[in-house]
């Protein structure tokens, strides 16, 4: 069932029972599989893939929004949907619900209202992202992970499958468990192309974080290392602006020695 006021693109392929809603846009090349709903308040971009069962657009799990308030949900192009994947409309009519570019969400996977996931991110099966979440470019949420709302995952993250995310997590570091460090992400930051100088000032950057007590003298050593520096500055600027308090590993437990 496709609204005629629905704007579909150049070669749109859309699978049987499908439902596309008056308002909804659909960039060319995009495959919608059967049972998809795409709500009239869905941007999705072009060469995306939408399996069985996937509702993107839907109204926030808030119980005091108003309906009627035009809030919407964006996704870029190429990214991918896998069944039953959820995606919400934002809460604020300013700012929709944004997903970007080169996405893969698995089976099952969440995504709540006014969340702003960055290009490049996994979810894997089941994971959930509540409301007001933002995450970084090349981050990946394992299995499982539940991320608390208003809550911040930096660039190239890995969370570990069955993590209680409640505090913010600084961009090329693992957490698992309830929230703790438990190293660097050496293997996304290769992945990403970062070469060994400058996982070695990362590395530098977080002993001399969470070696200090309070935040405001960690940042002070952090930037000594150099503002010039990309990865410093993105740092600095991450905890700098941290509301909700940040993961640090276990008292007792530093960052691993290796580059592994």
């Amino acid at each position: 069932m496709v609204s005629s006021g629905a704007d579909l693109g150049e070669g749109v392929a859309v699978g049987p029972y499908a439902v596309i809603e008056d308002g909804a846009v659909i960039g060319a090349g995009t495959t919608i599989d059967a049972h998809v709903v795409v709500k009239g308040t869905a941007t999705i971009g072009a060469t995306c893939q939408l399996h069985a069962g996937a509702v993107v657009g839907d109204d926030p799990q808030d119980v005091s929004f108003d309906r009627g308030a035009p809030t919407r949900v964006e996704i870029g192009d190429r990214t991918v949907l896998r069944e039953y994947v959820t995606v919400h409309r934002a809460t604020d009519p300013n700012r929709p619900t944004r997903i970007g570019s080169d996405c893969f969400l698995m089976g099952g996977s969440h995504v709540a209202h006014d969340c702003l996931i960055s290009d490049h991110v996994v979810l894997c099966n089941a994971a959930l992202v509540a409301g007001h979440v933002e995450i970084g470019p090349r981050a990946f949420v394992s299995g499982h992970a539940v991320i608390h709302q208003f809550c911040r995952v930096g660039a190239i993250v890995m969370l570990s499958g069955l993590s209680g995310i409640s505090h913010d997590v600084g961009p090329y570091l693992t957490v698992s468990g309830r929230s703790d460090v438990s190293g660097l992400n050496m293997v996304g930051m290769r992945r990403a192309g970062l070469p060994s100088v400058i996982r070695s000032r990362v590395k530098e950057a977080y002993r001399r974080l969470f070696a200090a007590s309070l935040l405001a003298d960690g940042l002070v050593a952090v930037r000594e290392l150099g503002i010039h520096h990309d990865e410093i500055r993105e740092i600095a600027a991450f905890y700098a602006a941290s509301q909700r308090g940040y993961s640090r590993p276990p008292q007792g437990h530093a960052l691993g020695n290796a580059d592994r």
